[in-house]
């Protein structure tokens, strides 16, 4: 997703100060030793590696693409590589960087890595257009909705400019790794010059990485893109609706979201409701289940229900968010993959490790596809033109 809004709750516990008096003296502990610090490595490289399906995969598909996205997210698959290297360092004159690959990869010789340009630019797109009605969120898997639900924010009440609160997970924080904020020195790709995707190709074999602000970095993948999902809806009892997908070999887990909405009966241009279902069993939207995840974070979520086990590969929507949502749906699966750890020297057993560099590299399989819809509905040449709203932003999609 393009745009997205961190929400960091936060708590302060507070002690009662009768607690306090009526509590036995005891001798003052000694102070713990403060651990000393990690050493950082002088550079630190990230590559996030995706199979799209769907919507996700629908560049460049045509008419026989577009079809297969308005009824499953299955088809033509596609590829996606995000790179990033940060790095404690300062350039040796212009910071240049570039990521070799082999022959089989299809991205050519090389993709450059490129530093960011700062420039100031607005949050909010010029003709944004102000959210109206109300969003509507369930969660859970199941023919009906628990009680509770749906949590209802409503935009009138939210202050012009500002964001639903409490919208996004902050007990999921999205990982990026190396950053423009946290790095002296950053590249990255895709960038301004540089980005087509591959769609096609292998990443097994050689890589590297060379700059003029790291040391070389150097590493060989034995994983490849995982395969892609094809999932498809069928209706269910009381009004819900079953997805089903297929089983990826390397998923370590699963999580799906639908956003919906119901148009203002008015005659308005936008939404009365937007609608927000997440497969979790408990509230848990967006943050870093948009993005890629370790095997050890999915295997902690598996264990509280927020992501689904690699060996599930069904779930029900409830009846309740597809009637509060009858005129567009849209639905998104995500399949969390393995992850590839590389450094320079490699991580001993025992003792001390002052790495000269590290290298992650995660994986994820995802597809979005639509439930009905003007966009489903509408014909050659009928495409509806509409304005970036908070809708475009969550999903991505313009409609």
């Amino acid at each position: 997703m393009q745009a997205r809004w961190t929400v960091i709750l936060g708590g302060v516990a507070m002690l009662g100060a009768g607690a306090i008096a009526a509590a036995p003296k005891k001798p003052a502990a000694p102070p713990a030793p403060t651990p000393a610090p990690t050493p950082q490595p002088k550079a630190r490289y990230a590559m996030d590696v995706g199979t799209t399906t769907g919507i996700a995969g629908l560049a460049g598909g045509g008419a026989g693409a577009a079809m297969s996205m308005m009824f499953g997210g299955g088809g033509r698959e596609a590829r996606e590589l995000h790179l990033r290297l940060g790095s404690t360092l300062s350039a040796t004159g212009a910071p240049l960087a570039d990521h070799f690959f082999q022959p089989a990869a299809k991205l050519g010789k090389s993709v450059p890595l490129l530093s960011p340009e700062i420039v100031a630019s607005d949050p909010m797109p010029r003709d944004f257009q102000r959210p109206k009605g109300r969003l509507l969120l369930y969660w859970g898997c199941g023919v009906h909705a628990p009680k509770g639900q749906p949590v209802v924010i409503d935009f009138s009440k939210i202050a012009a400019g500002q964001m639903p609160p409490n919208l996004y997970t902050a007990r999921i924080p999205a990982d990026r790794g190396p950053t423009a904020q946290n790095s002296r020195t950053f590249g990255e790709w895709p960038n301004r010059k540089s980005g087509k995707q591959p769609q096609s190709g292998s990443l097994i074999g050689n890589h590297r990485v060379s700059s003029t602000y790291s040391p070389e970095i150097q590493f060989a993948l034995g994983q490849d893109y995982m395969a892609g999902l094809n999932a498809q809806t069928s209706p269910a009892t009381d009004g819900a609706f079953n997805v089903n997908w297929n089983s990826v070999p390397t998923a370590t887990g699963y999580y799906a979201w639908v956003m919906g909405m119901k148009m203002d009966e008015a005659g308005g241009d936008g939404p009365r409701d937007m609608v927000w279902w997440s497969s979790a069993s408990g509230r848990e939207f967006g943050g870093g289940l948009f993005d890629w995840l370790s095997p050890a974070v999915v295997q902690r979520l598996i264990a509280d229900r927020t992501v689904m086990p690699p060996s599930q590969t069904s779930c029900t929507v409830p009846a309740e968010v597809k009637a509060a949502a009858p005129d567009f749906m849209i639905g998104n699966l995500y399949a969390y993959g393995p992850e590839a750890n590389f450094s320079f020297p490699p991580r001993p057993a025992t003792g001390p490790w002052i790495p000269e560099w590290t290298a992650r590299v995660r994986f994820r399989s995802m597809t979005t596809w639509m439930i009905g819809g003007p966009m489903a509905d509408a014909g050659p040449g009928q495409a509806k033109k509409c304005k970036p709203s908070l809708f475009g932003a969550v999903t991505g999609v313009g409609c």
